[in-house]
């Protein structure tokens, strides 16, 4: 009894950790461990020493040593033992039709970190509370992986970890591209074949893996978070797919000089004095576009601020595919770094796909995100923001050196209260009219209610007749 308090103690602190660590990893659950069903009133227990289940377990073992003979299947076998979410969704790349990456697909990879991360934290309990041996340990024999050994020796067999996240990813990738889901599921399936091949679990720890699996995906759909980021992935998928054209159509944008008549425009990306450099492609006049509704939010905006004494300063708003495209080729090029005393002194070019500073879909290219700060009237100087426009690093959180929660200004970073109060100012105007800003820039905001949240549009910047 004693031993099986320390476990589930074990267990609960465990748990802890993965929320701890997931946190620290960026990663956003859509639940607690609390929140999500306890396996071990979901699952059977796995069977005893005796009987026919595990009988079954047996001959199912002995079939798994057969196939390590087999170099190619012994070659997935070690693939699917890497316990690491970019390792697992590459695996899929070729049953999906695309291949999935932080960078290139980051509404697919959001999506899917999130989701396993939460699903993952169900299989713990169960391994503390049954405290299964594994196969190998129970004969006395070597794993096909044996660097696992030292690492999972001692570790609960039941339910098993990989095989629940590898048939939880293919439940997941399905709802992406349900015309593929025969192949998908199919490699799901693979994983928990994988580990009773290496000798880490037992057939039911695999059987009950695929139920926890389709138990935690059920209980995802009840998040609304859940059901707006598969939203997301989905016209991803099909951007990328080619299912979601692009479009040219300018017909519900309007000239934002004519809609927001006090704001100033110095449109960054049409001169060279941006991080690239030069002009950016599509960029034909100095000019910003706006959706309709984005334009009249952005009026009311400017109506406040004039009456403190401001006016908006724009750098950047609607911004065509092509100038995405040409930030993605400009970043590839790890050897132009003309910019980077200006922009980016501290970071290593080679990291900014990593950082995100780059990515190969914008916000701006739906038509209602703007890039903008504030101009004093009454000085006929831009405001102090402590921190230049698209300085990639740290400074430009709207966090730094505050609580933009609350407003408040805290020491330790290299920015003034009037800074920082300065910030605000735009901050709160923004949010006062329906706009959203972005946890990674100051200056950047887009409508709560786009018009066009799955539209990625084409046309150039120019003024429109």
């Amino acid at each position: 009894m004693k031993r099986m308090y320390l476990a589930l103690l074990a267990a609960i602190l465990f748990c802890g950790s993965l929320m701890t660590q997931a946190q620290n990893d960026g990663v956003t659950l859509y639940f607690s461990t609390d929140e999500m069903p306890d396996l071990i009133k979901c699952l059977p227990p796995p069977p005893d020493t005796i009987g026919e289940d595990f009988a079954h377990d047996i001959i199912r073992y002995m079939w798994g040593k057969s196939q390590r003979a087999d170099s190619a299947r012994a070659a997935i076998v070690f693939r699917d033992a890497v316990w690491s979410f970019d390792a697992l969704l590459a695996e899929f790349n070729v049953p999906l039709g695309l291949t999935v990456t932080k960078e290139g697909t980051p509404e697919i990879y959001k999506y899917m970190v999130n989701s396993l991360a939460t699903i993952d934290q169900m299989r713990v309990a169960p391994k503390a509370y049954y405290h299964r041996k594994r196969p190998f340990e129970r004969f006395h024999e070597h794993m096909l992986t044996r660097y696992e050994e030292k690492e999972l020796s001692g570790e609960g067999s039941y339910p098993s970890g990989h095989s629940q996240r590898g048939y939880a990813a293919a439940l997941l990738l399905s709802e992406i591209n349900p015309n593929r889901a025969d192949t998908i599921m199919a490699r799901g399936y693979m994983y928990g074949e994988s580990r009773v091949i290496a000798g880490a679990h037992w057939q039911s720890d695999v059987d009950a893996s695929r139920l926890a699996a389709a138990i935690g995906v059920s209980r995802l759909h009840t998040s609304p978070d859940f059901l707006a980021q598969l939203n997301k992935a989905r016209n991803e998928f099909k951007w990328l797919a080619g299912g979601l054209p692009p479009t040219d159509d300018a017909s519900q944008f309007v000239n934002l000089a004519e809609a927001v008549p006090d704001a100033i425009l110095e449109i960054r990306y049409y001169g060279t004095y941006n991080f690239v450099g030069a002009r950016i492609d599509g960029y034909l006049e100095p000019t910003a576009l706006l959706t309709r509704q984005a334009a009249d939010s952005l009026r009311a905006v400017s109506d406040d601020l004039v009456k403190q004494g401001y006016r908006l300063k724009i750098y950047d708003a609607y911004r065509p595919q092509c100038a995405v495209d040409h930030f993605v080729r400009w970043a590839a090029d790890i050897e132009d770094t003309l910019m980077r005393r200006y922009f980016y002194p501290d970071v290593d070019k080679s990291e900014l796909f990593e950082r995100e500073y780059i990515m190969e879909r914008s916000g701006h290219t739906r038509g209602s995100t703007v890039d903008l700060t504030l101009f004093d009237m009454e000085t006929e100087k831009e405001l102090d923001m402590g921190g230049t426009f698209d300085w990639f690093g740290r400074e430009s959180h709207p966090d730094f050196g505050g609580d933009p929660m609350k407003g408040e200004w805290k020491q330790g970073d290299n920015i003034t209260p009037e800074q920082f109060h300065n910030r605000m100012i735009l901050r709160e105007a923004m949010m006062r009219h329906g706009f959203k800003p972005l946890d990674t820039e100051w200056w950047h905001f887009t409508l709560n209610n786009e018009p066009f949240p799955d539209t990625y549009f084409t046309f150039p910047v120019r003024k429109l007749e």
